[in-house]
Protein backbone atom coordinates (compact mmCIF):
# COMPACT_ATOMS: atom_id res chain seq x y z
CA UNK A 1 0.00 0.00 0.00
CA UNK A 2 1.45 3.24 -0.63
CA UNK A 3 2.35 5.78 1.53
CA UNK A 4 -0.17 8.81 2.09
CA UNK A 5 2.26 11.39 0.68
CA UNK A 6 2.77 8.97 -2.24
CA UNK A 7 -0.07 10.61 -3.82
CA UNK A 8 0.52 14.58 -3.10
CA UNK A 9 1.67 16.29 -6.83
CA UNK A 10 0.13 18.80 -9.33
CA UNK A 11 -3.06 18.45 -10.06
CA UNK A 12 -3.82 17.92 -13.77
CA UNK A 13 -7.40 17.83 -15.50
CA UNK A 14 -7.60 14.83 -17.71
CA UNK A 15 -10.40 13.00 -18.95
CA UNK A 16 -9.18 9.59 -20.44
CA UNK A 17 -11.38 8.19 -23.39
CA UNK A 18 -11.69 5.72 -26.10
CA UNK A 19 -11.11 1.92 -25.82
CA UNK A 20 -8.60 1.23 -23.24
CA UNK A 21 -7.33 3.02 -20.63
CA UNK A 22 -4.06 3.41 -21.61
CA UNK A 23 -5.38 4.36 -24.97
CA UNK A 24 -7.85 6.74 -23.88
CA UNK A 25 -4.83 8.46 -20.89
CA UNK A 26 -2.12 8.45 -24.18
CA UNK A 27 -4.82 10.18 -26.60
CA UNK A 28 -5.66 12.58 -23.36
CA UNK A 29 -2.34 13.31 -22.56
CA UNK A 30 -1.16 14.03 -26.75
CA UNK A 31 -3.98 16.57 -26.81
CA UNK A 32 -3.64 18.40 -24.00
CA UNK A 33 -0.03 19.16 -25.28
CA UNK A 34 -0.75 19.69 -29.11
CA UNK A 35 -3.29 22.27 -28.16
CA UNK A 36 -1.02 24.14 -25.72
CA UNK A 37 -2.66 23.36 -22.18
CA UNK A 38 0.26 21.83 -20.87
CA UNK A 39 3.16 24.34 -22.10
CA UNK A 40 6.41 23.12 -23.07
CA UNK A 41 8.85 22.36 -19.78
CA UNK A 42 5.44 21.68 -17.38
CA UNK A 43 6.11 18.51 -14.91
CA UNK A 44 4.11 16.43 -15.02
CA UNK A 45 2.36 14.16 -11.99
CA UNK A 46 4.49 10.77 -11.29
CA UNK A 47 2.69 8.13 -12.51
CA UNK A 48 1.92 7.19 -8.86
CA UNK A 49 0.35 10.46 -7.93
CA UNK A 50 -1.66 10.39 -11.43
CA UNK A 51 -2.25 7.11 -10.61
CA UNK A 52 -4.01 7.72 -7.35
CA UNK A 53 -5.98 10.57 -9.10
CA UNK A 54 -7.39 8.91 -11.73
CA UNK A 55 -8.00 5.92 -9.88
CA UNK A 56 -6.11 3.58 -12.53
CA UNK A 57 -3.31 1.63 -12.07
CA UNK A 58 0.51 2.96 -11.84
CA UNK A 59 1.67 0.53 -14.35
CA UNK A 60 -1.15 2.20 -17.34
CA UNK A 61 0.14 5.25 -16.24
CA UNK A 62 3.55 4.57 -16.80
CA UNK A 63 3.10 2.42 -19.94
CA UNK A 64 1.15 6.08 -21.39
CA UNK A 65 3.97 8.16 -20.53
CA UNK A 66 6.55 5.75 -22.00
CA UNK A 67 4.53 5.83 -25.57
CA UNK A 68 4.24 9.28 -25.32
CA UNK A 69 8.45 9.86 -24.35
CA UNK A 70 9.07 7.41 -27.62
CA UNK A 71 6.86 9.75 -29.94
CA UNK A 72 8.27 13.02 -28.33
CA UNK A 73 5.62 14.51 -26.78
CA UNK A 74 7.31 13.97 -23.64
CA UNK A 75 10.84 14.11 -22.16
CA UNK A 76 11.87 11.75 -19.16
CA UNK A 77 15.00 12.43 -17.01
CA UNK A 78 16.47 10.64 -13.49
CA UNK A 79 15.64 13.33 -10.89
CA UNK A 80 13.57 15.82 -13.12
CA UNK A 81 10.70 13.64 -13.64
CA UNK A 82 8.56 13.42 -16.98
CA UNK A 83 8.37 17.27 -18.87
CA UNK A 84 6.39 18.17 -21.86
CA UNK A 85 9.24 18.52 -24.61
CA UNK A 86 10.48 21.73 -25.78
CA UNK A 87 9.97 21.40 -29.19
CA UNK A 88 6.41 20.23 -29.83
CA UNK A 89 4.44 21.43 -32.75
CA UNK A 90 1.10 22.92 -30.36
CA UNK A 91 -1.64 24.05 -32.45
CA UNK A 92 -1.52 27.78 -32.93
CA UNK A 93 -3.76 30.01 -30.61
CA UNK A 94 -6.83 31.36 -32.02
CA UNK A 95 -6.98 34.76 -33.49
CA UNK A 96 -9.02 37.21 -31.31
CA UNK A 97 -11.75 38.88 -32.35
CA UNK A 98 -10.34 42.16 -33.44
CA UNK A 99 -10.90 45.22 -30.95
CA UNK A 100 -12.77 48.01 -31.18
CA UNK A 101 -10.24 50.86 -31.38
CA UNK A 102 -8.94 52.31 -28.17
CA UNK A 103 -10.02 56.15 -28.07
CA UNK A 104 -6.77 56.50 -25.23
CA UNK A 105 -7.01 58.00 -22.04
CA UNK A 106 -7.39 62.04 -21.51
CA UNK A 107 -3.60 63.22 -20.85
CA UNK A 108 -5.41 64.98 -17.57
CA UNK A 109 -8.56 63.95 -15.50
CA UNK A 110 -10.40 66.52 -14.12
CA UNK A 111 -13.61 64.88 -13.62
CA UNK A 112 -14.92 65.47 -9.72
CA UNK A 113 -16.24 62.05 -7.59
CA UNK A 114 -12.51 60.46 -7.08
CA UNK A 115 -9.52 61.25 -4.75
CA UNK A 116 -5.87 61.07 -6.03
CA UNK A 117 -5.12 57.39 -6.36
CA UNK A 118 -1.57 57.85 -5.73
CA UNK A 119 -1.46 58.89 -2.38
CA UNK A 120 -3.31 55.99 -1.25
CA UNK A 121 -1.08 54.97 2.56
CA UNK A 122 0.52 51.55 0.51
CA UNK A 123 3.03 51.34 3.20
CA UNK A 124 0.41 51.68 6.59
CA UNK A 125 -2.38 49.67 4.92
CA UNK A 126 -0.34 47.12 4.62
CA UNK A 127 1.20 47.58 8.05
CA UNK A 128 -2.61 47.55 9.51
CA UNK A 129 -3.63 44.46 7.31
CA UNK A 130 -0.61 42.44 9.09
CA UNK A 131 -1.32 43.72 12.31
CA UNK A 132 -4.98 43.04 12.03
CA UNK A 133 -4.63 39.47 9.96
CA UNK A 134 -2.01 38.23 12.82
CA UNK A 135 -4.83 39.14 15.73
CA UNK A 136 -7.67 38.30 13.87
CA UNK A 137 -9.05 34.83 15.56
CA UNK A 138 -10.19 31.95 13.93
CA UNK A 139 -13.86 32.51 13.55
CA UNK A 140 -13.40 35.67 12.00
CA UNK A 141 -12.70 33.83 8.67
CA UNK A 142 -15.92 32.44 8.72
CA UNK A 143 -19.25 33.75 7.57
CA UNK A 144 -19.76 35.62 10.59
CA UNK A 145 -22.78 38.69 11.69
CA UNK A 146 -24.50 40.01 8.71
CA UNK A 147 -23.51 43.41 9.43
CA UNK A 148 -19.91 43.03 9.32
CA UNK A 149 -17.02 42.54 11.72
CA UNK A 150 -17.60 44.11 15.09
CA UNK A 151 -14.28 45.18 14.91
CA UNK A 152 -15.18 47.48 12.50
CA UNK A 153 -18.26 48.35 13.45
CA UNK A 154 -16.79 49.68 16.74
CA UNK A 155 -14.00 51.79 15.33
CA UNK A 156 -16.55 53.30 13.22
CA UNK A 157 -18.87 54.28 16.14
CA UNK A 158 -16.11 55.62 17.84
CA UNK A 159 -14.61 57.40 14.57
CA UNK A 160 -18.24 58.52 13.05
CA UNK A 161 -19.11 59.61 16.72
CA UNK A 162 -16.15 62.12 17.23
CA UNK A 163 -15.48 63.03 13.74
CA UNK A 164 -18.97 63.57 12.16
CA UNK A 165 -21.26 63.49 15.51
CA UNK A 166 -23.22 60.27 14.69
CA UNK A 167 -25.10 59.24 17.16
CA UNK A 168 -25.15 55.34 17.09
CA UNK A 169 -23.81 51.82 18.58
CA UNK A 170 -22.14 49.05 16.61
CA UNK A 171 -25.08 47.00 16.46
CA UNK A 172 -26.79 49.74 14.21
CA UNK A 173 -23.73 49.89 11.55
CA UNK A 174 -24.35 47.64 8.71
CA UNK A 175 -20.91 47.62 6.52
CA UNK A 176 -21.51 47.86 3.33
CA UNK A 177 -19.76 46.78 -0.42
CA UNK A 178 -19.04 50.73 -0.69
CA UNK A 179 -22.24 53.46 -1.34
CA UNK A 180 -24.16 52.30 -4.23
CA UNK A 181 -24.53 48.62 -2.29
CA UNK A 182 -25.80 50.44 0.66
CA UNK A 183 -28.51 52.84 -1.04
CA UNK A 184 -29.48 49.61 -3.19
CA UNK A 185 -30.32 48.06 0.22
CA UNK A 186 -32.33 50.58 1.01
CA UNK A 187 -34.27 50.89 -2.44
CA UNK A 188 -35.21 47.80 -1.90
CA UNK A 189 -36.24 47.96 2.03
CA UNK A 190 -38.03 50.80 1.08
CA UNK A 191 -40.11 49.40 -1.80
CA UNK A 192 -41.21 46.38 -0.17
CA UNK A 193 -42.59 48.73 2.63
CA UNK A 194 -44.68 50.19 -0.28
CA UNK A 195 -42.88 53.23 -1.39
CA UNK A 196 -42.79 53.75 -5.01
CA UNK A 197 -40.92 56.66 -4.95
CA UNK A 198 -37.89 58.98 -3.78
CA UNK A 199 -37.79 62.73 -3.75
CA UNK A 200 -33.48 63.63 -4.83
CA UNK A 201 -31.92 67.25 -5.51
CA UNK A 202 -31.97 67.96 -8.93
CA UNK A 203 -28.50 68.08 -9.64
CA UNK A 204 -26.74 64.36 -8.26
CA UNK A 205 -25.66 61.27 -9.60
CA UNK A 206 -27.12 59.46 -12.69
CA UNK A 207 -25.63 55.84 -11.45
CA UNK A 208 -27.23 56.57 -7.83
CA UNK A 209 -30.96 57.13 -9.42
CA UNK A 210 -30.60 54.29 -11.56
CA UNK A 211 -29.75 52.25 -8.69
CA UNK A 212 -32.96 53.08 -6.91
CA UNK A 213 -34.91 52.68 -10.23
CA UNK A 214 -33.90 49.36 -10.60
CA UNK A 215 -34.93 48.69 -7.03
CA UNK A 216 -38.43 49.40 -7.67
CA UNK A 217 -38.28 52.96 -6.80
CA UNK A 218 -39.18 56.42 -9.28
CA UNK A 219 -36.90 59.17 -8.39
CA UNK A 220 -38.43 62.67 -7.90
CA UNK A 221 -36.61 65.56 -7.90
CA UNK A 222 -37.20 68.57 -5.60
CA UNK A 223 -38.41 72.06 -6.27
CA UNK A 224 -34.64 74.01 -6.20
CA UNK A 225 -36.23 76.90 -3.86
CA UNK A 226 -39.40 76.76 -2.89
CA UNK A 227 -39.22 75.33 0.64
CA UNK A 228 -43.32 74.09 1.03
CA UNK A 229 -43.06 72.65 -2.24
CA UNK A 230 -40.22 70.46 -1.29
CA UNK A 231 -41.75 69.53 1.92
CA UNK A 232 -44.49 68.85 0.27
CA UNK A 233 -42.81 66.79 -2.30
CA UNK A 234 -41.00 64.82 0.26
CA UNK A 235 -44.43 64.18 2.18
CA UNK A 236 -45.76 62.58 -1.11
CA UNK A 237 -42.39 60.58 -1.64
CA UNK A 238 -42.27 59.55 2.57
CA UNK A 239 -38.09 59.61 1.55
CA UNK A 240 -35.26 61.66 0.53
CA UNK A 241 -31.84 61.27 -0.34
CA UNK A 242 -29.58 64.09 0.68
CA UNK A 243 -26.38 65.56 0.96
CA UNK A 244 -26.45 68.11 3.53
CA UNK A 245 -23.10 68.68 4.47
CA UNK A 246 -22.14 68.85 1.11
CA UNK A 247 -24.58 69.27 -1.74
CA UNK A 248 -23.11 66.87 -5.02
CA UNK A 249 -22.20 68.57 -7.13
CA UNK A 250 -23.28 72.17 -6.29
CA UNK A 251 -21.21 71.91 -2.85
CA UNK A 252 -23.36 73.83 -0.50
CA UNK A 253 -24.24 72.93 2.73
CA UNK A 254 -28.27 72.98 3.46
CA UNK A 255 -28.57 75.53 6.07
CA UNK A 256 -29.34 75.16 9.78
CA UNK A 257 -33.18 75.92 9.08
CA UNK A 258 -34.24 73.62 6.62
CA UNK A 259 -31.63 71.02 8.42
CA UNK A 260 -34.25 71.26 10.97
CA UNK A 261 -37.41 71.23 8.96
CA UNK A 262 -36.61 67.96 6.84
CA UNK A 263 -35.73 66.41 9.87
CA UNK A 264 -39.07 67.48 11.38
CA UNK A 265 -41.11 66.30 8.53
CA UNK A 266 -39.54 63.29 8.58
CA UNK A 267 -40.90 62.18 11.79
CA UNK A 268 -44.53 64.22 11.44
CA UNK A 269 -45.08 61.96 8.52
CA UNK A 270 -43.20 58.69 9.56
CA UNK A 271 -40.83 59.45 6.37
CA UNK A 272 -37.03 58.45 6.17
CA UNK A 273 -34.28 60.46 5.27
CA UNK A 274 -31.22 58.81 3.38
CA UNK A 275 -27.93 60.97 4.40
CA UNK A 276 -24.92 60.33 2.02
CA UNK A 277 -21.95 61.59 3.53
CA UNK A 278 -19.41 60.79 0.97
CA UNK A 279 -16.80 63.83 1.67
CA UNK A 280 -17.51 64.61 5.29
CA UNK A 281 -13.69 64.82 6.48
CA UNK A 282 -12.80 67.82 4.07
CA UNK A 283 -13.81 70.80 5.25
CA UNK A 284 -11.78 73.88 4.29
CA UNK A 285 -12.98 77.48 5.56
CA UNK A 286 -15.89 76.85 7.92
CA UNK A 287 -16.42 74.75 11.15
CA UNK A 288 -17.32 71.50 10.13
CA UNK A 289 -20.40 70.86 9.36
CA UNK A 290 -21.99 67.81 11.44
CA UNK A 291 -24.42 64.90 10.00
CA UNK A 292 -27.78 65.16 10.36
CA UNK A 293 -28.34 61.92 11.37
CA UNK A 294 -27.41 63.36 15.03
CA UNK A 295 -30.69 65.72 14.91
CA UNK A 296 -33.06 62.09 14.73
CA UNK A 297 -31.59 58.46 14.87
CA UNK A 298 -34.44 57.13 14.28
CA UNK A 299 -35.28 58.37 11.14
CA UNK A 300 -32.12 59.66 9.70
CA UNK A 301 -29.95 57.03 8.17
CA UNK A 302 -26.09 58.10 7.61
CA UNK A 303 -24.44 56.42 4.43
CA UNK A 304 -20.82 57.09 4.70
CA UNK A 305 -17.59 55.92 2.73
CA UNK A 306 -14.12 55.10 2.25
CA UNK A 307 -13.78 56.08 -1.30
CA UNK A 308 -12.76 59.59 -0.98
CA UNK A 309 -10.81 59.27 2.23
CA UNK A 310 -9.22 56.33 0.92
CA UNK A 311 -10.03 55.40 -2.44
CA UNK A 312 -13.44 53.77 -4.07
CA UNK A 313 -11.39 50.37 -5.05
CA UNK A 314 -11.03 49.28 -1.45
CA UNK A 315 -15.74 48.75 -1.81
CA UNK A 316 -15.96 49.92 1.92
CA UNK A 317 -18.94 51.94 3.09
CA UNK A 318 -21.68 51.85 5.88
CA UNK A 319 -24.92 52.08 6.66
CA UNK A 320 -25.85 53.52 10.38
CA UNK A 321 -29.17 52.46 11.03
CA UNK A 322 -32.53 53.24 12.73
CA UNK A 323 -33.69 50.27 14.60
CA UNK A 324 -36.77 50.04 13.20
CA UNK A 325 -34.81 49.65 9.63
CA UNK A 326 -32.21 47.45 10.87
CA UNK A 327 -33.59 43.51 10.38
CA UNK A 328 -35.34 44.35 6.69
CA UNK A 329 -31.77 45.27 5.59
CA UNK A 330 -29.75 42.17 6.75
CA UNK A 331 -32.56 40.67 5.20
CA UNK A 332 -31.62 42.26 2.31
CA UNK A 333 -28.14 40.63 2.00
CA UNK A 334 -26.58 42.91 4.65
CA UNK A 335 -22.85 42.74 4.02
CA UNK A 336 -21.97 39.42 3.55
CA UNK A 337 -20.52 40.55 0.17
CA UNK A 338 -17.58 42.79 1.76
CA UNK A 339 -14.91 40.92 2.32
CA UNK A 340 -13.29 40.31 6.51
CA UNK A 341 -9.91 40.96 5.79
CA UNK A 342 -10.30 44.82 4.00
CA UNK A 343 -13.47 45.14 7.27
CA UNK A 344 -10.06 44.34 9.54
CA UNK A 345 -7.66 46.59 7.94
CA UNK A 346 -9.70 49.12 8.15
CA UNK A 347 -10.72 48.76 11.92
CA UNK A 348 -7.09 48.43 12.58
CA UNK A 349 -6.55 51.69 10.54
CA UNK A 350 -8.24 53.58 12.06
CA UNK A 351 -8.29 52.17 15.92
CA UNK A 352 -4.42 52.97 15.39
CA UNK A 353 -4.44 56.58 14.22
CA UNK A 354 -3.42 56.13 10.78
CA UNK A 355 -6.69 56.80 9.30
CA UNK A 356 -6.73 60.38 10.94
CA UNK A 357 -3.32 60.92 9.76
CA UNK A 358 -3.72 60.34 6.59
CA UNK A 359 -6.88 62.40 6.20
CA UNK A 360 -5.96 65.59 7.72
CA UNK A 361 -2.55 65.15 5.64
CA UNK A 362 -5.15 64.58 2.60
CA UNK A 363 -7.06 67.43 3.72
CA UNK A 364 -4.41 69.64 3.30
CA UNK A 365 -2.56 68.56 0.34
CA UNK A 366 -6.34 69.02 -1.26
CA UNK A 367 -6.93 72.77 0.41
CA UNK A 368 -3.49 73.17 -1.59
CA UNK A 369 -5.10 71.99 -4.57
CA UNK A 370 -8.30 74.31 -4.46
CA UNK A 371 -6.20 77.36 -3.14
CA UNK A 372 -4.46 77.42 -6.63
CA UNK A 373 -7.49 76.48 -8.70
CA UNK A 374 -9.01 79.55 -7.19
CA UNK A 375 -5.68 81.80 -7.66
CA UNK A 376 -5.25 81.25 -10.96
CA UNK A 377 -8.69 81.83 -12.18
CA UNK A 378 -8.53 85.14 -10.47
CA UNK A 379 -5.44 85.84 -12.38
CA UNK A 380 -6.19 84.55 -15.38
CA UNK A 381 -9.77 84.40 -15.30
CA UNK A 382 -11.03 87.05 -13.54
CA UNK A 383 -14.82 86.58 -15.32
CA UNK A 384 -15.27 83.02 -14.03
CA UNK A 385 -17.40 82.50 -10.75
CA UNK A 386 -15.58 79.66 -8.31
CA UNK A 387 -18.49 78.45 -6.01
CA UNK A 388 -18.92 75.10 -3.67
CA UNK A 389 -15.11 75.53 -2.62
CA UNK A 390 -15.29 75.37 1.07
CA UNK A 391 -15.37 72.19 1.21
CA UNK A 392 -14.81 68.51 -0.45
CA UNK A 393 -12.69 67.70 -3.88
CA UNK A 394 -14.07 69.72 -6.39
CA UNK A 395 -15.38 73.35 -7.44
CA UNK A 396 -18.22 74.58 -9.46
CA UNK A 397 -16.98 77.18 -12.49
CA UNK A 398 -20.13 79.52 -13.71
CA UNK A 399 -19.79 79.83 -17.19
CA UNK A 400 -21.03 82.11 -19.96
CA UNK A 401 -24.58 81.03 -21.44
CA UNK A 402 -24.62 78.52 -23.98
CA UNK A 403 -20.74 78.16 -23.62
CA UNK A 404 -20.47 74.61 -21.32
CA UNK A 405 -20.75 72.01 -24.33
CA UNK A 406 -17.99 73.96 -26.41
CA UNK A 407 -15.49 74.15 -23.94
CA UNK A 408 -16.38 70.33 -22.65
CA UNK A 409 -15.80 69.68 -26.18
CA UNK A 410 -12.66 71.97 -26.70
CA UNK A 411 -11.35 70.15 -23.22
CA UNK A 412 -11.69 66.97 -24.33
CA UNK A 413 -9.55 67.59 -27.83
CA UNK A 414 -7.05 68.83 -25.80
CA UNK A 415 -6.96 65.79 -23.88
CA UNK A 416 -8.54 67.22 -20.49
CA UNK A 417 -11.22 65.46 -18.95
CA UNK A 418 -13.66 67.59 -17.79
CA UNK A 419 -17.73 67.18 -16.50
CA UNK A 420 -20.43 69.93 -17.22
CA UNK A 421 -22.64 70.61 -14.48
CA UNK A 422 -25.64 69.46 -16.98
CA UNK A 423 -24.36 66.22 -17.01
CA UNK A 424 -25.76 65.90 -13.53
CA UNK A 425 -28.92 67.70 -13.96
CA UNK A 426 -32.27 65.52 -13.12
CA UNK A 427 -33.83 64.68 -16.64
CA UNK A 428 -37.19 65.97 -14.84
CA UNK A 429 -35.69 68.72 -12.60
CA UNK A 430 -37.64 72.14 -13.12
CA UNK A 431 -34.79 73.86 -12.42
CA UNK A 432 -33.18 76.50 -15.36
CA UNK A 433 -30.08 74.84 -16.49
CA UNK A 434 -26.91 76.39 -15.83
CA UNK A 435 -23.50 76.74 -17.77
CA UNK A 436 -20.76 75.52 -15.44
CA UNK A 437 -17.56 73.39 -14.68
CA UNK A 438 -17.56 70.58 -12.02
CA UNK A 439 -13.89 70.67 -11.40
CA UNK A 440 -12.79 67.76 -9.52
CA UNK A 441 -9.18 69.09 -8.04
CA UNK A 442 -8.57 65.60 -5.91
CA UNK A 443 -8.28 63.51 -9.00
CA UNK A 444 -5.06 64.37 -10.59
CA UNK A 445 -1.44 63.04 -8.59
CA UNK A 446 0.88 65.78 -7.30
CA UNK A 447 3.02 65.42 -10.41
CA UNK A 448 0.08 65.87 -12.91
CA UNK A 449 -1.86 68.69 -10.77
CA UNK A 450 -0.06 71.69 -12.19
CA UNK A 451 -0.64 70.43 -15.86
CA UNK A 452 -4.11 69.68 -15.21
CA UNK A 453 -4.29 72.96 -13.90
CA UNK A 454 -2.67 74.83 -17.15
CA UNK A 455 -5.08 72.75 -19.51
CA UNK A 456 -7.89 74.18 -17.90
CA UNK A 457 -7.26 77.75 -17.93
CA UNK A 458 -6.23 77.40 -21.84
CA UNK A 459 -9.89 76.01 -22.45
CA UNK A 460 -11.55 78.73 -20.68
CA UNK A 461 -13.60 81.11 -22.37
Amino acid sequence: MAEPWATFGIDLHLEPAGPGLRRGLTDALREAVRTGRLAPGTRLPSSRSLAADLGIARNTVADAYADLVAEGWLTARQGSGTRVADRVHTRPPERPAPRRPDPGRPAYNLSPGTPDLASFPRAEWLRAARRALAAAPNDALGYGDPRGRRELRTALAGYLARVRGVRTDPDRIVVTNGFAHGLTLLARVLHARGLRSLAVEPYGLAQHWDLVARAGLATVPLPPDDHSARAERFGEARAVLLNPSHQFPLGGALPPGQRAAVVDGARRIGGIVLEDDYDGEFRYDRQSVGALQDLDPDHVVYLGTASKSLAPGLRLGWAVLPQSLLPDVLDHGGARSVGVLDQLTLAEFITSGAYDRHVRAARLRYRRRRDALVAALAERAPHIRVTGIAAGLHAVLELPPGSEQPVVQAAAWQGLALAGLGHFRHPDAVTEPRDALVVGYGTPSDNAWKGALEALLRVLP
